[in-house]
């Protein structure tokens, strides 16, 4: 009896021995098969001194240095300084610009990177944020790539209103006029000096005098307001006085006062077709708009230099691949939409074989506050085991005296921390990919900070907007971190790639 138990805990331990050798040798495999990780911070000041105290600082638990200060972006003598100084610390080296043209700077600067410090050069950070300027900001687009156009811009402001410039008339009788179409839906019409002005009709078509408008060019003498309920507001040139012009033919001046000496509503161009200018009429005019002027811009930049180019941005990452970046940061700043920063901004490269990563944000600007270094912690933890390539810290504070910039103690013991247990001792790979995706539909640059978000920074909230915020929000719970959201386009099928594929219009 004694024996057969005594054979019986030998087969038992030898099976253990086994089961622990095979799991540790599975472990070493995934671990092995990691991608590269690039973790550390930027400098924003202006101090060669301060920059290389920085680098002193963080050169034992980081490998990657980015330049990101503006006002060093001039001066080749100190980036060349600082960046040599990291990569003789070992470092890695992402140097910054964004003044939109390869100038003497950026090529004296770029041929120090490539002959000097080889493959510790990863790339250039180019023009930062552009997807949450087009949320959240006055935008101008290159017509020139945007619409194949000679001459002229398209311009979207903090209030999302679109702007151009366009003829009217006909033959010898043309106007340029500049156009602003609202949120609303109300259109303002008023005479431009010609040099301003550049032909374009809806969708971006070029027109001419010869095939533009047949309405009557004088009514473009004048400011007109069109609104969508079909009223249409005049005020002739060098005149104080405002006539209002109702669909059913009624005029009255601006005390009220019927008029009729002022023809009637059928001397100017209907809504529709003064609506039927706008460049930019749909989300997937804006998308086509927006990749366009990207690409014009990163086409300057990355076809004469050859080298990756990076920024980091808070929403429409699928578009910013699509215009050119080879890599994208999604801004973190310890909030509960973290998980689908992620989320989009993995699914965004993956799917267009990207690299990714993060910047680690302060979790308020105003007033100043920090991530904990807890929530730092956590978000570098989880962005290395959901695949990212890269994650940033940004150390910035305008006047501050501490040599570190913005980061304290606190944050940098918490990059120690995961140097340490992640990056030096890892337990798992960060060589991963999503398993399941969300599809958003084809073009819809949403915000998606809200169920009220923009879309685009042009119009708000639509009937589509409750219906994709909840589906994120219940994929996102029901398929955790192993989910990307991803965007419909038929260059990138999600077919065969993912387990489990969910639409924005159908429940999980």
């Amino acid at each position: 009896m004694k024996k057969r138990l005594i054979i019986a805990l030998s087969l038992v331990l030898t099976a253990l021995v086994l089961l622990s050798a095979f799991v540790a040798i599975e472990n070493s495999a995934q671990v092995a098969a990691k991608k590269p990780f690039y973790v550390g911070v930027t400098y924003c000041g202006d101090s060669v001194t301060e920059a290389e105290q920085l680098i002193d600082n963080v050169k034992n638990y980081t490998n990657l240095f980015v330049l990101q200060s503006g006002p060093l972006m001039w001066d080749v003598n100190a980036s060349e300084q600082i960046c040599d100084y990291a990569v003789k610390s070992g470092l890695y080296v992402i140097i910054s610009d964004d003044t939109n043209s390869l100038g003497p700077y950026l090529n004296a600067i770029l041929s120090v990177a490539q002959t000097s410090w080889g493959s510790h050069f990863l790339g250039l950070y180019f023009n930062d944020e552009p997807g949450g300027k087009m949320l959240d900001g006055p935008v101008n687009f290159n017509i020139n790539s945007a619409l194949n156009s000679t001459e002229g811009g398209i311009s979207k402001g903090e209030n999302g209103v679109v702007s151009f410039s366009v003829i009217l008339g006909s033959g010898q009788d043309v106007n340029w006029v500049t156009v602003m179409v609202y949120p609303s839906g109300e259109i303002n019409v008023s005479p431009v000096p010609t040099y301003m002005g550049i032909s374009i009709v809806g969708n971006g078509s070029q027109t001419s005098g010869s095939n533009s408008s047949e309405a009557d060019a004088s009514q473009w003498e004048g400011n007109t307001i069109y609104y969508p309920n079909g009223t249409i507001t005049y005020c002739p040139s060098q005149s104080n006085m405002t006539f209002m012009y109702e669909p059913n033919g009624i005029v009255v001046d601006q005390n009220g006062q019927a008029v009729t000496n002022q023809g009637n509503i059928s001397q100017f161009m209907p809504y529709s077709q003064v609506l039927d200018l706008d460049p930019l009429l749909n989300s997937t005019d804006v998308a086509n708009v927006y990749i366009n002027n990207l690409q014009s811009i990163l086409s300057d930049i990355g076809n004469q230099t050859n080298v990756n180019l990076f920024t980091s941005d808070y929403g429409l990452y699928w578009f910013d691949y699509l215009g050119g970046y080879n890599t994208v940061f999604a801004e973190l700043f310890g909030q509960q939409t973290d998980a689908q920063t992620l989320a989009l901004v993995r699914g965004a490269a993956d799917m267009q074989v990207k690299s990714w990563g993060v910047m680690i944000e302060p979790s308020c600007q105003s007033p100043l506050t920090l991530q904990t270094g807890d929530q730092i912690y956590d978000e570098l933890r989880q962005t290395y085991e959901d695949g990212a390539e890269y994650a940033v810290l940004f150390n910035y504070a305008p006047n501050s005296n501490s040599t570190a910039g913005l980061l304290q103690n606190e944050q940098f013991a918490a990059m120690q921390k995961f140097w340490t247990d992640i990056v030096q001792n890892p337990k798992v790979t960060n060589n991963v990919k999503g398993q399941d995706a969300l599809v958003l539909p084809s073009g819809y640059g949403a915000g998606l900070r809200s169920t009220t978000d923009t879309i685009w920074g042009i119009w708000q909230a639509d009937n589509q907007s409750q219906q994709v915020w909840n589906t994120v929000q219940s994929s996102l719970a029901k398929y955790g971190s192993k989910l990307d959201i991803v965007y419909e386009d038929p260059a990138y099928p999600t077919a065969g790639r993912y387990q489990h594929i969910i639409y924005w219009n159908q429940t999980t």
